[in-house]
């Protein structure tokens, strides 16, 4: 007997008893327990997403640091002249090439640019080779207090390059140099603010600095060399020597690369620690010492413009620099 013919039969005795039947035909579904599926955003909002939350980033980064470099390479263009007694207001006049050939002529601003140049080949390899020196003694297997020997190398970094400067001014002083007077009974006088010696003065406090910084960097790229190739070597025979040089420092070499890049950068913008020793020098830190404080020298003078033709002039060279020593490192890796 099929589902009709027992509707059928039911709905019979409820006709009869006044109230309606209920026809039914089948079993009731069941509510759906499915979730809604959300909307799909459209493509075009999925691609904008991520910009929204690098927008803070991008502003900053626009404003803070394209903008002034767009600005200054737009201000090189400009010369400032004056005329008169300078009892009128000086005018811009247009001329691209005036300021970059007035740098090229100028013999105070391509003294400045030799002195750093001279000072970023000896300081730079000088600190590097400290900061390996300290890295490779800290990572050694025979070392004790390692956590104390990183804070104390590190520490000098985290003291404020001027303040560095200060205390070092201090050390330099012809009056009441320490290191003068421990040198004293041996006959032995260093004169720090020589005009000869002057540079190295500098580069003793920048290499103080930060020595300890560019050690930790290279101290942390040495705990990614496998423990089983440095056991494989003791088993081998090899001494720390040998390790350190067959096996450590080929490991850090991009470690060293790095800090290299960062230090050439670091000596094209020396400024705090002369800027701090000019005024105990005896003049043999002149305005016109490094670059940057060539271009200041100009900003004082009311020369903006050729200040910035200053510093696009440096920034380009660092840039050449760096892209060069990049390629080297490159080339010599692929032969390696």
């Amino acid at each position: 007997m099929n589902e009709s013919v027992i509707d059928a039969a039911d709905a019979v005795p409820a006709a009869r008893a006044g109230r309606p039947a209920a026809v039914t035909r089948g079993p009731a579904p069941a509510p759906s327990s499915a979730p809604t599926p959300a909307p799909v955003p459209a493509p075009r909002a999925r691609r904008l997403r991520p910009l929204l939350f690098c927008a803070p980033f991008l502003v900053l980064f626009a404003a803070m640091y394209v903008a002034p470099i767009v600005y200054a390479a737009v201000s090189s263009l400009f010369t400032v002249h004056r005329s008169g007694l300078g009892l009128t207001a000086p005018t811009r006049v247009f001329d691209p090439l005036g300021n970059y050939s007035r740098a090229f002529g100028d013999q105070a601003f391509l003294s400045s640019l030799g002195r750093v140049a001279l000072f970023g080949l000896v300081q730079v390899p000088v600190m590097l080779g400290v900061a390996l020196a300290l890295a490779l003694l800290i990572d050694s297997r025979s070392a004790r207090g390692k956590g104390f020997f990183r804070i104390a190398g590190f520490l000098p970094y985290a003291i404020p390059g001027v303040s560095a400067a200060l205390v070092w001014s201090f050390m330099y002083s012809s009056q009441s140099s320490p290191i003068n007077r421990l040198l004293h009974p041996i006959g032995v006088s260093v004169p720090f603010f020589h005009s000869e010696v002057v540079l190295w003065s500098v580069a003793n406090i920048v290499t103080w600095s930060w020595a300890g910084y560019n050690m930790i960097i290279i101290y942390a790229a040495l705990q990614s060399i496998p423990a089983e190739v440095l056991e494989a070597a003791r088993m081998d025979g090899a001494t720390a020597l040998r390790t350190a040089w067959s096996i450590k420092i080929p490991a850090v070499r991009g470690a060293l690369v790095l800090t290299a890049v960062f230090s050439v950068i670091g000596s094209a913008q020396l400024y705090n620690e002369p800027a701090v020793l000019q005024p105990v020098s005896d003049g043999s830190v002149t305005s016109t010492f490094t670059p940057i404080m060539s271009a200041q020298s100009a900003v004082a003078a009311g020369n903006y413009p050729y200040a910035a033709a200053q510093s696009v002039l440096l920034a380009l060279l660092v840039g050449v620099v760096s892209f060069v020593f990049f390629k080297l490192t490159h080339r010599g890796e692929e032969q390696a």
